[in-house]
């Protein structure tokens, strides 16, 4: 997540956890915690030196998320699923990927469902002699998630709307790639519906619903997915609007630029994560069995917001 100054110095249902916490859907998908935790693992890994924008371990990042596209079947938008961005003085890319809808008519309109893979790499007073600051919560969980989103429809290709998969780099250094992105895509002339972002999803929050909203008042897009997904799914966070949090993720800048429903989903709640850009946001403090059953919990909305022919998310 950006930089909080402020807080710190169709109806397709999802069937029932099966054993190890993988879960299948009724359209044949298994949402695997293997695969989930092996994702997680390699995004936070000391090998990639905490994902700063522009480093040799970010590029590192894009090379395994473009892979992953590659192997299920998700096209790139651009000439390459690198898209390097242009309001940076460094080597920098957002990962992009492309899944054309499947009907004449609602293909023309496009549903974006995105993370950042960026973080802020080596920090300069190491702790316990650790000076990477690993990411794990912010974002690896967040752009695993959405590695199964897209695994996903790579698999199925049901989705009647045409979806991007965007994994936005420079997020830490001010929204920079959605910013990038929001402009270069004026000038393509694209029906958005809606966007949906992955951010901070790797601890389960002790209250009576799994995840909540950024900026949850602007739109329906939580009424609706609770009406998708099952009630208790999407909630409100009364801190979330306390620090504005709907302004500090790549959401914005596609709300800023096109005036639709944009919403980061997110669980940090401010109580359960306390390594918020630490070093100790590693991987081995990530709930992979939260993470495995929101993600499916989510697909059924997420398969209305790309197929339902009634655009039922508004701005409020």
């Amino acid at each position: 997540m950006k930089k909080l100054y402020c807080i710190l110095p169709f109806l397709l249902v999802a069937c029932g956890a099966k054993k190890g916490g993988d879960v299948t859907t009724s359209q044949a998908y298994e949402v695997s915690q293997t695969e989930v935790t092996k994702t997680l693992e390699f995004l936070a890994s000391d090998a990639l030196e905490g994902r700063a924008t522009g480093s040799v371990g970010i590029e590192k990042a894009a090379t395994y998320l473009e892979t992953i596209f590659k192997d299920h079947g998700i096209q790139p938008y651009f000439s390459t699923y690198k898209d390097t961005l242009t309001n940076l003085n460094q080597k920098a890319y957002n990962v992009v990927g492309y899944l054309p809808g499947t009907d004449a008519k609602l293909k023309e309109e496009f549903v974006i469902f995105s993370a950042h893979y960026d973080h802020i790499g080596r920090v300069k007073e190491a702790v316990d002699g650790d000076d990477i600051a690993n990411g794990a919560n912010d974002n690896a969980a967040g752009s695993t998630l959405l590695t199964e989103v897209a695994k996903y429809y790579g698999k199925n290709k049901n989705n009647k709307r045409s979806i991007l998969f965007v994994f936005f780099s420079g997020e830490e250094l001010g929204l920079k790639g959605s910013y990038h992105l929001a402009d270069k895509l004026e000038s393509k002339h694209l029906k958005w519906y809606t966007m949906l972002n992955f951010e901070m999803l790797g601890v389960p929050m002790n209250r009576p619903f799994q995840v909540y909203l950024t900026g949850a008042n602007r739109s329906n897009m939580g009424d609706v997915i609770n009406k998708y997904a099952g009630e208790n799914t999407v909630g409100k966070l009364a801190i979330e609007m306390q620090y504005r949090l709907f302004m500090q993720s790549d959401n914005y800048p596609f709300f800023l630029k096109y005036n639709i429903p944009a919403h980061s989903v997110s669980s940090f709640d401010f109580e359960n994560f306390k390594f918020y850009h630490h070093v100790k946001d590693e991987a081995k403090l990530m709930n992979t069995e939260f993470m495995t059953k929101t993600v499916a919990r989510l697909l059924p909305a997420l398969d209305q917001m790309v197929s339902n022919p009634v655009k039922e998310i508004k701005l409020n």
